[in-house]
Parts: C-alpha cells; sequence; structure tokens
C-alpha cells in the first residue's frame, strides 16, 4: 500500500494511543521500581494523572499494562510496513520495516533488558506476556496480509511467526553475547529467513561464518 494510501488517525485516536502509552509505561515503571506486588492500578493512574476507571478504559488488570509495552512498541512496525514501496518484495518490506522499529531508539541497555527479563519471567505476569506476544503476531499477520491484498491467511500467519521467532532468537543472542550488536543478527537471520535459509539447509556445507556468534542451543528463547 502506497504511504499517500494510509489511514490517517484521528485527533481522538491520537490521544487514545498516547493515553494507553503513557497508562503502561509508567505502569513498567513503577513494577520495576517497587514490584509487582507493590503496585497497584490506583498507583498507575494517578502517575499518569488520569483516574482508576480511566485506566480500566485501557486496560483489565496491572499486568495486562505492564505486558502492554510488547504491543505498542509494533505499531510502529505496522505503520512502517504498509508505507513501504507498492512493488518492493513482501520480505524485503518486512526486513526493512523491523529493523525500522529496532533501530529508532539505538542500541537496548543490557541492564535494563535484564531488568525486563526478571520481571517477565515472574508466574503473575507469564501469562499476560505470552498474550502479548502472541497479540503482536496476529497485528503483524494481519499486516502482512493487508499489504499482499489478503492471500492465503494461515500463510501469512507463518510468515508473522517466523519474523517474531527471529526478532526473539536476535534479541536472546545479543543479551547472552559481549559485543555483539543487535541489528546485524537480526538482519542476517531476517535474510536467512527470505531466501530458505540456504546458510543451514544447503550451499555453503554447513559451515557456518567464523565471525558470527551464536546461542548454545539450550538457552531459554523467552
Amino acid at each position: 500500500m502506497p504511504p499517500d494510501e494510509l489511514p490517517k488517525l484521528t485527533l481522538r485516536e491520537r490521544k487514545k494511543r498516547e493515553a494507553r502509552r503513557a497508562l503502561a509505561q509508567a505502569a513498567l515503571r513503577l513494577t520495576l521500581e517497587r514490584g509487582l506486588e507493590n503496585v497497584r492500578v490506583e498507583d498507575i493512574a494517578t502517575e499518569v494523572g488520569v483516574s482508576p476507571r480511566t485506566f480500566n478504559n485501557y486496560f483489565s488488570s496491572k499486568e495486562q499494562a505492564v505486558c502492554a509495552v510488547v504491543v505498542d512498541r509494533h505499531e510502529g512496525m505496522r505503520e512502517a510496513l504498509l508505507a513501504r514501496p507498492a512493488g518492493e518484495p513482501l520480505w524485503e518490506s518486512v526486513k526493512q520495516a523491523v529493523l525500522e522499529q529496532y533501530s529508532r531508539e539505538g542500541e537496548p541497555d543490557r541492564a535494563y533488558v535484564a531488568r525486563i527479563r526478571e520481571l517477565m519471567g515472574q508466574l503473575m505476569l507469564r501469562g499476560e506476556f505470552l498474550n502479548a506476544h502472541a497479540a503482536v503476531e496476529r497485528v503483524l499477520a494481519e499486516t502482512i496480509a493487508k499489504r499482499v491484498g489478503g492471500v492465503d491467511h494461515l500463510l501469512c500467519r507463518l510468515m508473522a511467526s517466523s519474523v517474531e521467532s527471529a526478532v526473539r532468537v536476535a534479541f536472546v543472542n545479543w543479551f547472552t553475547s559481549e559485543g555483539e550488536p543487535l541489528l546485524p543478527t537480526l538482519e542476517r537471520l531476517l535474510d536467512e529467513l527470505a531466501a530458505g535459509m540456504p546458510t543451514l539447509t544447503g550451499g555453503t556445507e554447513g559451515k557456518p561464518d567464523p565471525n558470527t556468534t551464536t546461542t548454545p542451543l539450550g538457552e531459554p528463547l523467552c
């Protein structure tokens, strides 16, 4: 879909998106500072300057609000994908949209990511965290389908799942390696997916790039 055909958000829609994002960011910030058990919905609402009732218009629980940053971060990916040139190959469009999203804020801070990983591993948040990732995958699949004109939705879901897996693998590899930047690894994985993973399935005789650091297979991909 060419950029000039992208639907424009109304002022009301922009304000709702901004309010939702502010509540999600406040929920995550307070939870990191105090611990989830010490944060109430009222605390989150007060932090943003709204009522608990307004909070409940956006989220059903504080756990959902904490994990919403996973979903909200991908709004930009959806818009970037729809704005790619109409004649561009689909995999290239998806790759560029993903890389654009993850390059906006620069290289992540390892200490901050470590705190997020520890937080998301808590039982009270685990279910909502998985729901958030499922929502991201669903939105990406719907966007891919819209991009290509509504072809086989099963294949769109498969592509979205593959992209999300590549993001997760790249992130875990970055987190567990020393000095290896995130974006080049992510771009390499997306290129491999687009080409049918030739490095693994043939053409290179199974010889990995000696300059490539990889995560041990036993590392949990969460």
